[in-house]
């Protein structure tokens, strides 16, 4: 493929909910979209992450990738329950914002990979912008 070709592929981040009601529909969004031609950025938190490619394994395609970002929470005993929902919507709005414009940053600044054209995100899956004071 040539480097004419990597800036017009379409580059989809698609951001589910950290929950498993919310990745696996937002998944099957991203393998439709991945058979159309478009690379794909799975963001995961970490916590599920781990969670997925214990049950799934990973997907091996250079352009269908995952990339994680933390959720705030400390993990929790059992690695395999689902994260208590009030806690974690609370935690991800108010800290995944940062890490996620960073991971966009990095996606946008990687040769090879072309710059990000959409975000699909999880309707829940929203952050805060704390707008920094002036003193």
């Amino acid at each position: 493929m040539s480097s004419l070709n990597v800036l017009e592929e379409p580059h989809a981040v698609c951001i589910p909910f950290a929950a498993q009601g919310h990745i696996n529909p937002m998944l099957k969004l991203a393998k439709l979209l991945h058979s159309k031609g478009f690379r794909i950025t799975f963001v995961n938190t970490k916590y599920n992450q781990k969670r997925l490619q214990k049950s799934q394994g990973s997907v091996g395609l250079p352009s269908f990738q995952f990339e994680t970002i933390p959720d705030g929470l400390p993990p929790p005993e059992n690695l395999d329950v689902t994260q208590d929902i009030p806690s974690l919507l609370k935690s991800t709005s108010k800290t995944c914002l940062e890490p996620f414009k960073k991971l966009l940053l990095k996606l946008n600044n990687t040769a090879g990979i072309p710059p990000v054209t959409s975000v699909v995100s999880d309707g829940v899956m929203s952050f805060h912008y704390k707008k920094k004071e002036n003193r």
